[in-house]
This record gives C-alpha cells, structure tokens and sequence, in this order.
C-alpha cells in the first residue's frame, strides 16, 4: 500500500514538474501576456491534482495496481505524460464545451489569446481595417453557412417552420382586409363622416408603414424572433380592444397600433425563413410562403361572409355600449396572430443572426437541432452533425457610458433606448452607402411603382363595382307622381321608390322598413310612423300636419327643408342604426374579394415552381410586363361581371412580381441589414398604397382611363427598372 502511495505521490510531482516546463515554453514564445495565462493554467492544473489525490483515493486491482475509483485507468507513467506534454490553451475547458459544443474558430480564439498589453499604437485600431476584416469574415461565413446549411438538409425543421411563420403571414394579410370589410356598418355603429371614413380606410396603412420601419430596423440588432414576438403581441392585443371599444377616436387608435404591429410581419419573416434555406431551395420555399398571405385574404373574406350579415349576433346595454356582429369579425380576426404567437414560441432564434453578432455557441446549437430533426425524420438518427467550428463575423465594439450603477433605472433605459436608436439609424444609413446606394434606389422605385399600381387598382376595383351597382339599382327605381293615398296601412317593405307631389291622409306606416325611399314635395296629414327602420330614406321639401313618429330612425338629418307642424316624435331610436341596405352589396364585397384572393393561387404555384429555373429577375419583369397589358383589358370592364373577371386576371398575374420582389429584397443585402433594408422597402410600399388609393378613388364615377393609364405607366416603369437589378439566383446568402 505505501509503495502505491508512494508511486502516486511521484507522478503528481512529476506533472507539477511538466506544468512549470509549459509555462516556461509558453512565456518564451508569447512574452508576458502569456505568462500570465500560464500562471492560471499552474495553479488550475495544480489544483486538479490535489483535488484527485484527496477525492479519488487508489483502489488496489487484481493484479497489484492501482486505478482511479471513477473508473478511469492511470495505466502507467507514460501515459499520463502523454496526456500532458502537449497540454496548451486549446485543451483548456471553456463554458460551451460542458454542454458538447465545439469551440468557435480558431482565429476567434487566437485572438482572444493574445489579448495581453499592446503598445500604445496599436490601442486604436483602424475603422476601415475593421470594417475589411468584418467583410472578410462575413463572406467566409457566407460560404460555410452554405455548407452547413446543405449537410443539414431540408425537411421536418423547415416544414414546421413554414406553417409557424405562415400564420404570422397571415395574419398580415387579414389586417390588409379587416377595415375594409367592417367600414360599411362601422360607419353607421358610429355616426361616421365620410372623412373620417377615409381616415378609418387609410390608418391601417399608415400603422403598417410605422411598424415595417421600426420592427425592421430592430430585427438586426436584437433578433427575428424577439422581434416578431413583440410586434404580434401588440397587433393582437390592439385588435381585441377594438373590437370592444365604443367611440371612434379609441376605435381608430386601436386599429392604428394594430396595423404597427403587424407591420413587421412581412420583413422579418421572409428574413428569418430565408436564413435557414440552403441555395437550391431558397426562392421556390420562399415563394410558398407567400400563399399564407393568400389565405389570409381568404380567411378574412369567408369570416366576413359568415358573421357580419348576422345583425342578430349582437347585444347591447342600453345606448351606452353596443356590441354588433362586425365587432365579432374583429375579434375572430385577430385569431391567427394569437396562434402564431402561440407557436413561435416553440421556435429558436436565426443562427445566422448569433453568428453575425459573435454568438458561436447559441448558433452551433440551432444549426445542431436544423440537423438532427431533419434526420430523424428522414430515418437516418445515426448520423452525427460534423460541424466542429463556425466562422464568426468580429462584433464591433461599442463603448456606451451607462452612467453611475446607483442611477435611477429609468435613465438607464433611456441610455440603452438612445444607444439603440442610434445602431438601428446608423444601420438604416449603411443601406445608402456607396456599395448598396444603387441598388437601394433601383428596389426603392421598383416597390413603390408595383405598391402604387397594385393597392390602387385592388381598391379601386370593389369601388367601380358598387359604382356599377348603384347605376343598376337606380336605373330600377320606381317613379310615382300626384299620386293621392287615404286611410291606408303600411306594413310591408317600401323600396327603390321615388314619389314626388303626393298627398298622404290619414295613412299608417307600422312596422315596415324603408329602403332607398325618397318623398319630394309631398304632404302628410294625420298620419302615424310607428316601428319605422330605414336606410338611404329621405324627404325633401315635405309637409308633415298633425302626425306622431314613434320608435323610428326617421331624424331631423332625414327631414330635409321640410316643415313640422303640430307634430310629435316619441322614443326615437337612438344611436345610429346598421344599414340593412346593403345587405346583398355586402355579400357581393366578401364574394369579389374571396374571388380576387383566390384567383392569386395558379400565379403562386406558377412563381414557386419556376423562381429557381428562370431567375428572380425574368420572373419579375415578366409579371410585371404581363400586368401592364391587361390594365388596358380594364377599359372592357362595362359591367359587374367582367369587372369580377379582370380584378382575377390581373391578381392571378401580379403575384408572380411580388413574390418575386420579396425574394429578391432578402438576397440583396447581407444578413445584418436585411431586415432594415426589407423594412425601409416594405414602409415605401404602404406610402406608395395610401397615395395609390387616394388618387384612384377619386376617379370613380368620373373615367376609367386616368386609373388605367396611372397603373400602366407605373408597372411598365417598374418593369424596365427591375432588369437593371442584379439577378441573385445561384448566390449564397450573403
């Protein structure tokens, strides 16, 4: 027992001994900086043997030696020399490696070990040497990220993760709908102008121009998926109030921080999806994603048939608080936000984005998870992810004055929302630098031209079709003149009717609904109105003589230059009433925009399958030529249905720019401004909506060829600006 004892006490000595020889070796060849890190090595190296004389005493074998009570075989001297004599700091343990990951890149690493005392001059390094190394990094990145991103694979990971970030895209895509479908009884649930009609259309707009901006510029510096999470909780959260609150200030202030939110959906998710796509797959995956902005549109139009209609979906307490079958279509909208709240929450950040800020360790892990669910799922549970080291890009270091630790916390946020907003701005101005200057112009001219031509056209096509409908309907209306009616009871609907010069004795109008009813220069005497609900329903220059309005709709604003003489109105309906006019214009609204949604599905699967043969850029100037000549097919449209028809044709063809845009956006700029830049482009295609609505709207009834000539113009200049892009197909992700 004292000869192992003995024997044990030597070898620990003779390891102190091959330590101190390191650490000679190592100052020689490092100088003092070293040193002092073989310093730590010593004493670290010196405690773990005295730990193992203390802890794991030797157990005596069968065969007279010795070994370690963990199991672990000190078989004999040399050996353990061999484990040691080429001990240097790669063999040290550092944080990641207790949980199996590799270390970063060595240049990494070397780096940091030779982070010891530099002479003065080298203190301050140079920006542009900084910048060239970080270039320098990010293409290596770029192409092993590649690799890596191939030796991954595509399958169950990418696949969840697509239906996850659709219903995000989707929820996108309702929001464009929403307003638009509750505005025709919004607008008499609350007494609405028509300025503040267009102010209520407009608002989601601009909200979605704030959002795409500011989430966009965040999404580079603190992640995708953070990002994402917030800008939808605050979509979800503002929509679920609007659909309770009452006055229509809060309405629009809801509706407005709603459209913020959801304004970051589409830069970031196209940003996020594409960096777990390898080369071959990226435009095709890219483009299917879009078709949840389809069905979105779809979603919303099916909701809106299926429950605004239904005016008996409602309640009310009193006059103070009423709740109506479109506040219900709010709220189930605001369904697919929750849900991909719900399941973003079981997805991990972009590995891209930790190893673009120097995070090797989280990536490693990401990528490792990418890796090994693809492979389960494809039968292959075997195969191990070979990646040893990713390249890292060099962060910049950014020396912020946080002030006094005992500062109240509110000035320390503000330090840190301050030094935020600046990397953001100074990140936003890098996408006019002179290497991206150009190619941020020609992307900026070719989103607004497609935003204004699209948005216009789309909005002006359900307009020019009421515009059809109401001239239909008119041209149906029944004319009555001098006509002379006593003693007569009406308890049936009147409507589309004009009568003019009339003398009305002694008549009861009871529980009937007026619809689109005009009386003109007519007398009433002794008549009763009682239980009267209507809607476009008015009389001008009227006599009413001794008459009793009880429980109608029929206000002054509906009295015009009409004269009241010892008449009496009594519990009048309070409150502005829903117009059940437009009960069948309504369904026609939800049917055409389910159409038109639809009708982009065959342009989806066309752009899909072809993104990756043709080109991103053929796809875009050949949708884009291809749109511009059927607007002049609009000039045809003289009725309802072959409007329907054209709004079908000009949506199934125009997807393929679009989807085509989008892919193009994440391409062309590098991983740590491709949000900002796709969020800048995103906010100048809601401008460039809200001008293209205002401008074609005011058109309606007027001509059809200035909104057509408008268009055609843009999508053409959009299409000659979009050959001058560089085509991206075959690239890595820069």
């Amino acid at each position: 027992m004292d000869d192992g004892y003995r024997d044990r006490t030597a070898f620990i000595r003779g390891a102190k001994d091959i330590a101190k020889e390191v650490k000679r070796q190592a100052a020689k060849k490092v100088g003092r900086g070293m040193d002092r890190m073989s310093d730590e090595y010593t004493k670290r190296s010196y405690t773990r043997f005295e730990e193992d004389d203390d802890d794991d005493f030797p157990v005596q074998g069968q065969d007279g030696g010795y070994y370690r009570s963990d199991s672990r075989a000190n078989d004999d001297e040399g050996a353990h020399s061999d484990s040691t004599e080429g001990h240097d700091e790669d063999d040290e343990i550092y944080e990641g490696e207790y949980q199996g990951i590799p270390r970063a890149d060595s240049s990494k690493a070397d780096g940091q070990l030779g982070s010891g005392p530099v002479p003065t001059g080298a203190q301050f390094r140079d920006f542009g040497e900084l910048a060239g190394e970080r270039r320098k990094d990010r293409e290596e990145l770029a192409q092993q990220y590649e690799t890596i991103l191939q030796e991954c694979g595509h399958g169950r990971f990418q696949w969840t993760l697509y239906f996850v970030l659709g219903l995000a895209l989707m929820a996108d895509g309702v929001e464009i709908f929403v307003v638009g479908f509750v505005l025709p009884s919004a607008e008499k649930d609350m007494c609405l102008s028509e300025p503040n009609k267009g102010m209520l259309g407009l608002i989601v707009y601009l909200g979605m121009m704030v959002g795409a901006f500011v989430w966009g510029g965040l999404a580079d510096r603190i992640g995708r998926r953070q990002c994402l999470l917030i800008s939808l909780s605050i979509n979800s959260v503002f929509a679920f109030f609007s659909s309770f609150v009452q006055g229509y200030s809060t309405f629009l202030f809801c509706r407005l921080l709603s459209g913020v939110g959801i304004g970051g959906s589409i830069p970031i998710v196209f940003s996020y999806y594409s960096e777990f796509l390898a080369q071959e797959k990226r435009g095709e995956h890219l483009s299917w994603l879009c078709m949840f902005w389809m069905i979105g549109g779809i979603y919303a139009s099916a909701m809106a048939w299926a429950i605004i209609p239904h005016y008996g979906w409602s309640f009310q307490m009193g006059s103070a608080y009423q709740f109506h079958s479109w506040r219900v279509f709010v709220l189930v909208c605001a369904f697919p936000s929750v849900a991909a709240i719900a399941a973003l929450t079981t997805m991990p950040e972009s590995p891209r984005f930790f190893l673009e800020n120097g995070k090797h360790d989280e990536a490693w892990m990401i990528l490792k998870q990418v890796h090994d669910t693809n492979m389960r799922a494809k039968g292959y549970p075997e195969r191990v992810f070979s990646v040893t080291s990713i390249k890292t890009v060099k962060p910049v270091d950014e020396l912020v004055d946080m002030g006094d630790s005992t500062a109240a916390w509110h000035k320390r946020w503000k330090i840190k929302l301050v030094n935020l907003f600046q990397q953001v701005w100074s990140n936003f101005q890098a996408c006019f630098s002179p290497e991206y200057r150009r190619t941020t112009l020609m992307m900026m001219a070719v989103w607004f031209t497609m935003s204004f031509s699209y948005y216009g056209l789309t909005v002006w096509f359900p307009d020019m079709i009421k515009y059809l409908q109401k001239q239909e309907y008119a041209s149906r209306t029944k004319v009555f003149i001098k006509e002379r009616v006593e003693h007569v009871t009406f308890n049936f609907t009147l409507e589309n009717q004009v009568h003019r010069n009339g003398l009305y004795f002694n008549d009861k109008f009871i529980n009937l609904k007026m619809k689109s009813m005009v009386f003109e220069d007519s007398m009433f005497e002794e008549c009763y109105f009682e239980d009267i609900t209507s809607s476009n329903t008015f009389f001008r220059n009227c006599t009413f003589i001794s008459t009793l309005f009880y429980n109608t709709d029929l206000f002054k604003y509906r009295l015009i230059n009409s004269k009241l003489v010892n008449s009496t109105f009594l519990h009048n309906k309070e409150g502005c009433i829903l117009d059940f006019s437009d009960d069948n214009n309504a369904y026609m609204i939800y049917f055409v925009s389910f159409l038109g949604t639809l009708a982009v599905l065959p342009g989806n699967i066309v752009s899909a399958l072809l993104m990756d043969k043709i080109g991103r850029l053929r796809m875009l100037a050949g949708s884009s030529v291809m749109s511009c000549i059927s607007c002049f097919f609009l000039s045809f449209g003289s009725n309802e249905s072959a409007m329907i028809a054209l709004l079908c044709l000009f949506g199934g063809i125009s997807i393929a720019s679009w989807n085509s845009l989008d892919v193009l956006t994440v391409e062309l700029y590098p991983s740590d401004k491709r949000t900002t830049a796709f969020g800048f482009l995103n906010a100048l295609c809601k401008l460039a909506a809200v001008l293209g609505i205002s401008i074609f709207t005011s058109f309606v009834g007027i001509t059809k060829a200035v909104p057509i000539l408008f268009a055609s113009g843009a999508l053409a200049a959009g299409s000659f600006l979009a050959l001058k892009l560089p085509e991206t197909r075959g690239q890595v992700l820069q």
